[in-house]
């Protein structure tokens, strides 16, 4: 189970909603805003848990070998 999926789903979230607030912020919407910062949250969640996934890996790996 590698985190790798979602750390690439978290950073497109990320991006997305750094997109979307910059959007938000031209057009002076701010619910376009705060659902671009609700996303960023989102996709930065989702990397963590992506390197969650991947600690945990690895520290089974560790131990299968000892």
């Amino acid at each position: 189970m590698s985190g790798t999926g979602d750390k690439i789903k978290g950073k497109a979230n990320e991006l997305a909603g750094e997109v979307r607030q910059k959007v938000g912020s031209a057009t002076g919407n701010t619910e376009t805003q705060a659902r671009g910062a609700a996303q960023e949250t989102k996709g930065k969640a989702q990397q963590i848990k992506g390197d969650v996934k991947d600690a945990m890996a690895d520290a089974r790996d560790r131990k299968d070998k000892i």
